[in-house]
């Protein structure tokens, strides 16, 4: 934890937001390293890569992760490059190859947590933890709450390491168990023995180790390690003490120190106990190095200035982004529309429920996750016996019932507005924080409620319980949000799934043009090389398929009518949740019925105890996944509609998997590629949007590549890429058919929207590249359809223009004489095209008479 009298750094001259550094990049490409592309492979891809304009190559994790790992963040050993990647004699290839061709490397950091492999020993601090105790000199390296389980029969006050691995109750698997040598052995696992014990008794050797062998569900109540998210396998690491971070970047900081790598991309800053702090001792370590955080910026939120960094990893600009491209007043009666979907009824309007659905949905999200028996009460009960501990040291601070406490974190956990606060023990509260949490808990002046409150923002003076709750409840509040929100709400909620991403707030849809220029001067102005993004491994749907959606948008009315008849063509009522019985049902926020589900109507997974319009909303969802994502094959749809509806935990869970509703929805999802009075319409609609959705593509890869900021492109993504969420969206991408296809990219062919973004995002990186884009200046259209396109200059010599909303404008009737005026000092030549336009005010129709976008340059 950094102390409050430790000096802060001053800001890396490599990210301050005054003057451009030079080790900035212009744009980054991200490649997602796995077994199946390797350092190897990513090294052949350096010419195509440096020919599309790219000056950094953006990689995903690189320590030795869990076997067969595809995306890096399960780290079992931060001594050594992959050696499944091909370890760091290929990093050093990857690199020289890069530098030849003028390209630098930015890494994935993952700070806050390790794989618990299979087998363990795999992770040599875990193991050695596991079979020494609290007395292993690498007990500081794991958030392991001591205090939480009885220690072994010769030493029970000690306490250890709850580990739910077993596959039922432990009396029905110790037949499983193998003592071999010094080793336990459980199917694949391995465990290691406290010295000493391998002669024992099975029942006593059991009952002398570091470590409980538990049934995998006892992880919900009674976990005592910290962990990613709910991820059991996922350790959390305390980067927060100084060995453990010299000895966790370790091999990074050597590389960076030799010039292989230049930056760095650091993953979830939010679990770690004091991200300031960590981001300081980095930016030390490094000099200043080019660093972005994947910061969850939720609401008007804003990354914090004393954070030493170049900016976030691009969320909140995707929001913008999407929300300009996005009809506002169309996607409320879109949600509307849904809602009566949902009952068979007909449409009325917008939502008028207060709070809106999308907002009620993120609040039972989080309750869920706090409930006696959610996902994560065994962290809730972490804090209610910190705070137990300080009433019974203080007198003033005691007296407060667990169940209450209990109530008391829940209530501020699932009304609190952000990821975490940001109070640190000795420090001022930031007035945003304490306004936050004293605002989840709607100002209450119970004694519970005051106590809590006071203690998540560290205001009753110092000491290891005061400092220890303040931390752990930051951190457990990101979980909630991440899990009930992100990873639940937003799997439930479905008017709008184009808008269910990270960082996304589907209750508040649509931005208008000012907004938009509003937020592309404050990242100008705050975080002008801050990473900006469309699509990423983590986005539910990539940018393109989003695009088709926003379409859907602009005709609500339309598009309900065709779901319905989609529907009908399937069979009515032959979908997943159709009937009454287990886990058919849907809680009220996804429902949008007039029926109430407390609390104790759910059982211990989630499930509701009613049946409700559980097919409608799954229907809903499934066409507009097929939309999204087509052409697309029943496996790819099957398992994406599955992992939703696992996520949405009210018919099945990951954790209690109901095998009636998942073989019902597999098949639903299948019949439509089987079904001739189906496939016409949906192949028909996908081309009938496909001209406005090339207009929304075009758009938001033109905007990324022009507003402020450093714009990473996910691999593939240079082409239309109509993914759905992990794993889906990290195959591995063929980037020699793609180079091949760059060299027959010279110039657009009408018709066709691959070479079209191919050669946009070419020209616009080479722009890029070849000079800094100057001051962000909006420029606004006049005539009838002035709303429909979105302008602004970079400086004196480079305009971006591009149309929005573009269904509603050919339904107006196209551009008629809207004009935009051109900066003097023409004429201007539209690099996607090579049209020439003089200075002045030029009709848009003749501007974007080739193309939806426009990117214009001055002749020199």
């Amino acid at each position: 934890m950094t102390s409050a009298a430790e000096p802060a750094p001053p800001r890396p001259a490599a990210t301050s937001p005054s003057s451009g550094p030079a080790t900035a990049p212009t744009a980054s490409y991200r490649l997602q390293l796995q077994p199946g592309f390797t350092l190897h492979d990513a090294t052949t891809a350096v010419p195509y890569l440096a020919a599309l304009g790219v000056s950094h190559l953006h990689l995903s994790p690189l320590l030795e992760a869990a076997p067969g790992s595809t995306h890096g963040y399960d780290t079992v050993d931060h001594g050594r490059i992959s050696e499944q990647l091909g370890g760091e004699a290929a990093l050093r290839a990857l690199a020289a190859a890069a530098h030849r061709h003028g390209l630098r490397l930015l890494v994935d950091v993952v700070p806050n947590h390790m794989a618990v492999p299979v087998p363990e020993r795999l992770n040599r601090p875990l193991w050695q933890v596991l079979r020494d105790g609290p007395d292993s000199p690498h007990a500081r390296w794991f958030d392991i709450d001591w205090t939480a389980q009885p220690g072994p029969a010769d030493a029970p006050a000690r306490g250890r390491v709850l580990l739910p691995l077993l596959g039922d109750r432990l009396g029905a698997e110790l037949d499983r168990l193998v003592v071999d040598g010094e080793v336990l052995r459980y199917h694949d696992h391995e465990l290691p023995l406290r010295p000493g014990t391998s002669g024992l008794p099975l029942d006593e050797l059991l009952a002398r180790q570091w470590y409980r062998l538990a049934w995998w569900r006892l992880a919900r109540t009674e976990l005592n390690y910290r962990r990613f998210f709910t991820i059991n396998e996922l350790i959390a690491v305390r980067v927060e003490e100084p060995e453990v971070f010299a000895a966790t970047h370790a091999v990074l900081l050597r590389l960076h120190a030799e010039g292989v790598v230049d930056g760095f991309r650091i993953d979830h800053p939010d679990g770690l106990a004091d991200p300031r702090g960590y981001l300081r001792r980095l930016a030390r370590a490094t000099g200043g190095a080019y660093t972005v955080v994947e910061k969850i910026l939720t609401g008007d939120e804003r990354l914090p200035e004393d954070w030493p960094v170049a900016g976030t990893t691009g969320y909140d600009t995707l929001r913008r982004i999407d929300g300009v491209l996005t009809d506002h007043a169309g996607a409320c009666r879109l949600a509307g529309a849904y809602a009566a979907f949902l009952t068979g009824s007909a449409p009325d309007g917008a939502p008028r429920a207060d709070p809106h659905p999308a907002v009620a949905a993120a609040r039972r999200g989080r309750a869920d996750m706090t409930a006696p028996h959610g996902e994560l009460a065994a962290e809730v009960d972490r804090l209610v016996r910190i705070a137990l501990r300080i009433g019974a040291a203080e007198p003033a601070h005691a007296d407060h019932a667990p169940w209450r406490l209990r109530a008391a974190l829940r209530r501020l956990f699932t009304g609190y507005p952000a990821y975490r606060p940001y109070a640190r023990p000795g420090e001022s509260v930031p007035p945003a924080s304490a306004e936050q949490v004293r605002a989840a808990l709607g100002g209450s002046a119970d004694p519970t409620d005051r106590l809590v409150a006071a203690l998540a923002l560290g205001e009753l003076g110092r000491g290891p319980q005061q400092d220890e709750f303040c931390v752990r409840f930051a951190q457990t509040a990101a979980a909630v949000a991440a899990k009930g929100v992100e990873d639940t709400a937003f799997y439930r909620w479905n008017a709008l799934p184009g808008l269910n991403e990270v960082g996304g707030e589907p209750g508040r849809p649509g931005l208008h043009p000012a907004a938009f220029h509003d937020w592309c001067r404050y990242l100008e102005r705050a975080w002008p090389h801050s990473m900006t993004v469309l699509s990423t491994h983590d986005t539910k749907r990539s940018a393109d398929a989003r695009a088709r959606l926003a379409v859907l948008a602009e005709r609500p009315e339309a598009w309900a009518a065709e779901a319905a008849a989609w529907s009908t063509a399937a069979g009515a009522d032959s979908g997943p949740g159709s009937g009454s019985g287990s886990g058919s049902g849907s809680g009220p926020e996804s429902c949008s019925c007039s029926c109430s589900c407390s609390d104790g109507a759910r059982d211990g997974d989630g499930h509701d105890g009613h049946s409700g319009h559980g097919a409608r909303d799954g229907d809903w969802l499934l066409w507009h996944t097929l939309v999204a994502a087509w052409p697309i094959d029943a496996d790819r749809l099957v398992a994406a509609l599955l992992k939703a509806a696992r996520e949405a935990k009210l018919h099945t869970s990951w954790t209690a998997p109901d095998a009636r509703f998942e073989q019902a929805l597999a098949a639903r999802a299948r019949a439509v590629h089987t079904n001739p009075g189906l496939l016409p319409r949906i192949e028909g609609l996908v081309h009938a949007l496909a001209p406005y959705a090339r207009a929304n593509t075009l758009a938001a890869a033109l905007l990324h590549l022009t507003i402020p900021g450093v714009p990473d492109l996910y691999q593939g993504s240079e082409e239309p890429l109509y993914t759905l969420v992990d794993p889906d969206n990290r195959g591995v991408v063929d980037l020699g058919a793609l180079a091949v296809r760059l060299t027959d990219a010279a110039t657009p062919r009408p018709g066709d929207l691959a070479r079209e973004k191919l050669h946009l995002t070419r020209t616009a990186l080479h722009l890029r590249r070849s000079r800094p884009l100057g001051p962000y200046r909006p420029l606004t259209a006049a005539g009838p359809a002035a709303d429909h396109l979105l302008a602004f200059a970079r400086g004196a010599d480079v305009v971006t223009a591009v149309t929005r909303l573009p269904y509603g404008l050919d339904r107006a009737g196209g551009w008629r004489g809207t004009v935009l005026e051109l900066p003097e000092g023409g004429p201007w030549t539209d690099l996607l095209t090579l049209r020439t336009h003089p200075a002045g005010a030029v009709p848009v129709a003749q501007l974007l008479a080739d193309q939806p976008v426009a990117l214009l340059t001055r002749r020199s």
